[in-house]
């Protein structure tokens, strides 16, 4: 799939993307990027944030492809059982999802949200995992793209691949997503 093709719904962690975070220059750069807005940043009712991913995807005028950054990766497997009906999910790009620990931490997130689902995920995804991430490790990361079916990319050395970790832009990233969206059909 080319990015003309797709709605790209970009699905940010705990507290949103700031302005430099790597998703939001994603979305300046693709016209068919957009952020799936949240009532609260910090995820107090998974209910209602499961509920918007779904509206957005409804709303999505074309088959969606996920871009989905840290608590925002446990989002999108909470969601996987409502959106698979729907059938207009074509693929996500997850980054750095925390482990449930990590979850339970974060402060004013509903704490249903650290149980995160462990079922294969109804669409191909790719999980990008830092071998130095203070939310995961590689071994938190490897056991969610297992059982969630997703193909698992080290990424190195680059903490949680946000701001904090000097990841305003992320060229690397921003590569491998063109080139998991190349191999996507429609």
């Amino acid at each position: 799939m080319k990015s003309s093709e797709t709605s790209i719904l970009v699905i940010a962690g705990h507290e949103g993307s700031g302005p430099v975070h790597w998703q939001t220059r994603l979305i300046s750069k693709l016209s068919s990027a957009q952020l799936v807005e949240q009532e609260d940043w910090l995820y107090g009712s998974l209910q209602v944030a499961v509920d918007a991913l779904v509206v957005a995807v409804v709303a999505a005028p074309k088959p969606v492809v996920f871009v989905a950054h840290s608590a925002g990766c446990s989002l999108v497997a909470h969601a996987a059982e409502k959106l698979a009906p729907l059938n207009k999910v074509k693929g996500a790009y997850l980054v750095a999802a925390p482990s449930e620990n990590s979850l339970r931490l974060l402060q004013g997130i509903d704490p249903i949200f650290s149980h995160v689902p462990r079922a294969r995920l109804p669409f191909p995804s790719l999980l990008v995992a830092s071998s130095n991430d203070p939310y995961a490790t590689m071994e938190s990361s490897a056991e969610f793209a297992s059982a969630w079916g997703s193909v698992l990319v080290e990424a190195g050395e680059a903490g949680h691949i946000n701001t904090a970790s000097g990841h305003g832009p992320w060229p690397e990233g921003i590569m491998r997503f063109a080139g998991f969206l190349s191999k996507l059909s429609a």
